[in-house]
Parts: C-alpha cells; structure tokens; sequence
C-alpha cells in the first residue's frame, strides 16, 4: 500500500464519485480506476461498490477511511516538521552502506538538504557505522540491518523483498517468478562479509534454509563492475531488491518466491537531543518523511 493510493482512496470517498475524484486529481479516469483496483487487490477486499450513483464505500472501505486519513495527516506533519527543522545549515557527516538503494539515498539527500543539513556522505560499511556514530565520528548513518545498534536511535526506512538479477538472456529471465530450486547450479555474486555481517548471514541462511548453497564470488560493491560482470558471466546471479537495481542493457530483474528482504534503517545517537547540532530532532523528521513516502 502506497502514499498516493490513499491518497486516491480518500479523493475518491470524498467525491464519491470516479471522474470528478479523478479531475480533482489531475488523473484519467481509467488511471484511477486501474489503481483503486490495485490497491484493492492488494488488500484482498473490494473497498467500493460500483453503482450508477457513483462510488460508496464497501464495510472494508469504511474501516479504511480513518487510517487513510490519519496516514495521509502524518505525511503533512512530517513534512513540515522537516521544513521547520530547516532554520540553520549544519555540516553532517552521513554514513551510507555500499550498496544502498540508489532512490533511497538520494531521497535522504533531498530531505536532509531540505532541513539545512550540508550533509558530507561518507562510504561507510554498517558494521563500522554503529561504532563511528556511537563515538560521534559520524552524525548518522544508514545502514543495512541487522546491525547492533545499542544506544543508537534506530528507525527502518525501507523493506524490500530480493529479486534475482541477471542476464537478459540468461534462461531464467523468461521466468516471471524463479523459484529456489531453479537457483541450483547458479553461483551467486555477493559481497564480502565484513561488509555488512548481519545482513551477510541472514540472506544466506535463508538460501541454504530454501535448499540453494551456492558458490559465493565476493566482489566489491562498485556498480559499473557488480552489472559487467552479471552480463558476461554465465550461471552467475545476484540477489538484490528491484528498488535497487537499474537493468540497463543486458540485464533482467525477476521476482524470487518466498524470498527474504533487505532492510535499510537510519541511525543516530539516542542522547544526542540539543546543542547547535540538533541531530535527533531533524532525524526524526526525516525517518518520518522517508517511511511515509
């Protein structure tokens, strides 16, 4: 369920009307429709009942109106408590774990300049972030979970179930869903472990728990040589989330059954409240922003 489907849910309800909720929108009828019909199949419920009056609310739709309502509201409060937060530019310096979703960093950059931070990125693996926020080496950070995160403010701004990456002509592209046993054989470009420990383990003890142990081919998470080599390795895949990935030429992302996530989470120190480095209060605000999106 997206911000803008319930944003469409409640035009909707409120004109109780498609093409007028539509227009109000700025949308096509069709398009709104296609997406009530979306986010109903993603609930598994009919939220309306389509009449000649217009639309009216199902006793499913009832029950979501107050939610959406009180989402939506929470999106606008944190919004403006980020531009609120923006009274004075301050220079942080942000950790980012390699490999981190490329939308949900540049959106953290977004909101972060929007508060007055001049932020300083800083390639950071997670399991050394934690250390380097806790001694105040670094202001915040995003890290990919697990991590131990004692004493740190930690709020997951991004779940995301892994995909399998690969050659376009690779014979599993022409899946629309592959399996883990059709991952037999494979060999799996990963990453070196002291990257990001936690995470490292978790995803394959999910692989050998579905039955695929694969030969590992640990490479460093720089994108030009992570897709050159998936385009001209045979039998080699990856494991990422589609938010994550820009197929380019020559290769295919494909949804993978019962497949674990990657979660992504700011970090910060909990006790760091005051001074002229108010970094607890703009992150809140900004992990507000980033999970209500």
């Amino acid at each position: 369920m997206e911000l803008r489907q319930l944003r469409y849910f409640r035009a909707v309800v409120e004109e109780g009307n498609l093409t007028r909720a539509a227009r109000s929108l700025g949308l096509g009828s069709s398009a709104l429709s296609e997406q009530i019909i979306t986010l109903e199949r993603q609930l598994d419920v009919r939220l309306f009942h389509r009449t000649r009056a217009g639309m009216v609310p199902t006793a499913a739709g009832r029950a979501l109106i107050p939610h959406a309502r009180d989402v939506l509201a929470a999106a606008r409060t944190a919004r403006q408590a980020v531009r609120e937060a923006a009274r004075t530019t301050v220079c942080w310096r942000v950790g980012v774990t390699p490999g981190s979703p490329h939308p949900l960093v540049c959106r953290l950059w977004e909101l972060l300049t929007g508060a007055g931070v001049a932020a300083e990125p800083v390639d950071v693996p997670a399991a050394e972030q934690v250390d380097a926020v806790r001694a105040g080496r670094l202001d915040a950070g995003l890290v990919c979970l697990p991590v131990d995160s004692q004493g740190l403010t930690t709020v997951t701004v991004s779940d995301a179930p892994l995909g399998v990456l690969l050659r376009a002509d690779h014979p599993l592209a022409g899946r629309t869903e592959v399996t883990w046993a059709e991952l037999e054989g494979q060999e799996l470009l990963w990453f070196a472990r002291e990257l990001a420990p936690g995470y490292h383990d978790d995803v394959l003890a999910a692989c050998h728990a579905a039955g695929w142990w694969p030969t590992l081919r640990a490479r460093p998470p720089r994108r030009a040589l992570f897709t050159a080599e998936l385009r001209c390795v045979p039998d080699l895949v990856a494991l990422r989330p589609r938010t994550a990935v820009d197929d380019g030429p020559g290769l295919a992302w494909r949804p993978l059954h019962e497949a674990p996530h990657v979660r992504h989470a700011l970090v910060w120190r909990a006790d760091d409240e005051g001074g002229t480095r108010p970094v607890a209060k703009i992150m809140t605000a900004v992990a507000a922003a980033l999970t209500a999106a």
